[in-house]
């Protein structure tokens, strides 16, 4: 099959789970999609200020700027973002996406711990992942799993510790808890990266953002404002202390090896600056829209000039946008990966400009869908089941998976135990059914049971047929919390020849809980050590380890160094595997932290 085939194909798929993007025409209606909060973008003193600079300097950069690319204003503006911010200096690239991304990969390499909250930008991902650094994901916002994250064995041990957040989060509108943050970092001697992109201009003392207060901590390293927000311009100054910009100049990939900016954005950038720093009015302005469009769709208050509407699913949101796009407004849908599945939603921006008359009409329009939103709530709040994946095939995950049962059925009234696909001539079930006896676990049937010992697409093929992916993840939204998922195999196997079990785990809502299950023994470092990369780099942070086997002191040791995961179980080869011998196990082992967080 040809690339184009392929990517037709797979273009098509896109298509039907209603994630395909395709470039909009020019925007049309009462823009309240964009993020220029405070109108600045067509603003004449922005518009002068870029002319002039076009004309004295040229249209475009000329080369990176260590080659003498660029224009005296890049200095300049660099000075003043850091005044503004009360920061020793600055450094200006080419747009926010790069400044994150070279900042992050050059504070951070192999040997380090980067720990950034689960709904961080993109770029502060990519960043982290550029530096081969060792990276661990914590819950959105929580600063004491930020501090359990820090904990770890893999982070104590770390050179340097970065953690990285947004001060106001771009999907969600919400406010990450700076003091608190900058306290753990405190206790952990770990540094902080704060992206103030949908802040800088419209929060915090002089509109310079909410870590402006906290600019003399020693823990916060860095701060990120982007110019084409709020600023209406473009680019991104980075600023921190000397010796921070000048490590930049010579580590900060997207800034040495990419062409300087038109001389026209900083020029803009340092206009808009002047003028939010002069008028506070403009912010208000925008922050009150929001607040008003907020009340009257019957959300909750934003903190900041973003309102989300959060609809589920990916169909909804686009009828919703295009019913909004049809009275007039432009809206646009946002859909997975930008937010995780089971939260598309229309992001709704509230602008400086925006009357009361405007907002009121587009909250009417979009009243038709609140009943979705109040749905879409009731799902997010739910907690996702506790999923037992293994580094591999007859790594006793079974025994783990009756464990939890049985302990799940001691904290709730109705538990139950799943293994979606079965393959094989062992029944996983039956032997669950066995070790759980009386305990009252409700036992699911398989979804797919398959006679040969493979992996489940291998299995599939064998038996004639499919499995379906989809299918699968529509039966877990389904499931309550007291549920135990078993998968097959190991986590990275195929169910099909495109999706495999970690696959499927991305674009379950709500998001499972996983515990991973691996031999205790000779061969499990490797595969354990990459089983939990692997979950890590999908942003899954599994709850705990379980070593399955005869004890192996030095593994065990091994693992808890290196693996990063706080709880660590060893489950021996029982002499009699029986109900009462793991009830006797989970004497000695407290799970109940597990079964009822």
């Amino acid at each position: 099959m040809s690339l184009e085939r392929e990517l037709a194909r797979d273009l098509d798929a896109l298509a039907a789970a209603g994630r395909r993007r395709t470039l909009p025409g020019p925007a049309v209606g009462v823009d309240f999609a964009s993020n220029d909060y405070l109108d600045l973008a067509r603003s004449p003193a922005l518009v002068a200020a870029a002319r002039d600079a076009i004309l004295q300097h040229g249209a475009g950069g000329r080369a990176a700027r260590l080659l003498g690319g660029g224009s005296p204003l890049e200095v300049r503006l660099e000075a003043a973002v850091a005044d503004w911010l009360g920061a020793a200096a600055g450094l200006f690239f080419p747009s926010g996406y790069q400044a994150n991304v070279g900042l992050v990969s050059a504070l951070a390499g192999p040997g380090d711990v980067v720990v950034a909250d689960e709904l961080v930008h993109a770029s502060l991902v990519d960043g982290a992942r550029l530096s081969r650094a060792l990276v661990l994901v914590h819950r959105h916002g929580d600063a004491e799993h930020l501090a359990a994250c820090l904990r770890t064995q893999p982070a104590r041990a770390a050179r340097r510790r970065l953690v990285l957040t947004e001060s106001v989060f771009s999907m969600d509108g919400d406010l990450a808890p700076l003091a608190a943050l900058l306290q753990v970092c405190a206790e952990h001697a770990a540094h902080l990266v704060v992206d103030e992109a949908h802040a800088a201009g419209l929060l915090g003392p002089r509109r310079a953002g909410l870590a402006a207060p906290f600019a003399d901590a020693p823990q916060l390293a860095a701060r990120v404002v982007t110019g084409g927000k709020a600023l209406g311009a473009g680019g991104a100054v980075v600023v921190g202390g000397r010796a921070l910009v000048d490590w930049l100049h010579n580590r900060a990939r997207s800034f040495v090896f990419t062409t300087a900016a038109s001389p026209a954005v900083p020029a803009a950038f340092l206009a808009a600056v002047s003028q939010v720093r002069a008028d506070g009015g403009a912010s208000e302005r925008a922050l009150a829209a929001a607040r008003r469009l907020a009340a009257a769709l019957g959300v909750p208050a934003p903190a900041a000039a973003i309102v989300p509407f959060v609809l589920g699913d990916e169909r909804t949101a686009l009828a919703a946008a295009a019913t909004a796009q049809a009275a007039g407004f432009d809206v646009r849908a946002v859909r997975p990966p930008t937010v995780p599945a089971g939260s598309s939603r229309l992001r709704l921006v509230c602008r400086a400009g925006h009357g009361e008359i405007e907002i009121d009409a587009l909250a009417t329009v979009l009243q038709p869908f609140r009943a979705a939103v109040g749905a879409s709530a009731a799902r997010a709040a739910r907690r996702g089941p506790l999923v037992v994946a293994g580094t591999d095939t007859d790594v006793g995950k079974t025994v783990v998976a009756a464990l939890l049962a049985l302990a799940l059925a001691r904290a709730v009234p109705a538990a139950s135990y799943w293994k979606p696909v079965q393959t094989g001539a062992d029944d996983d079930t039956a032997s669950v059914r066995r070790l759980t006896g009386d305990a009252g676990v409700t036992l699911r049937a398989p979804r797919w049971s398959l006679p040969l010992p493979a992996s489940p697409h291998a299995a599939a093929r064998a038996a004639g047929a499919t499995i379906e992916p989809l299918t699968l993840a529509q039966d877990f939204a389904a499931l309550a919390a007291d549920t135990i998922v078993e998968l097959a195999g190991g986590l990275l196997v195929p169910l099909d020849e495109r999706t495999t079990q970690l696959d499927l785990l991305l674009h379950v809502r709500p998001r499972p809980r996983v515990v991973l299950v691996a031999r205790a023994g000779l061969g499990t470092l490797n595969h354990t050590l990459l089983s939990l990369e692997a979950l890590r780099r999908r942003r899954l942070e599994p709850e705990a380890l379980f070593l399955v086997g005869d004890p192996h002191p030095s593994n065990r040791a091994t693992l808890q160094a290196m693996g990063g995961v706080a709880r660590v179980y060893e489950v021996p080869r029982f002499a009699e595997l029986s109900p009462g011998a793991l009830a006797t196990w989970l004497a000695a082992h407290d799970l109940s932290w597990l079964v009822s967080a």
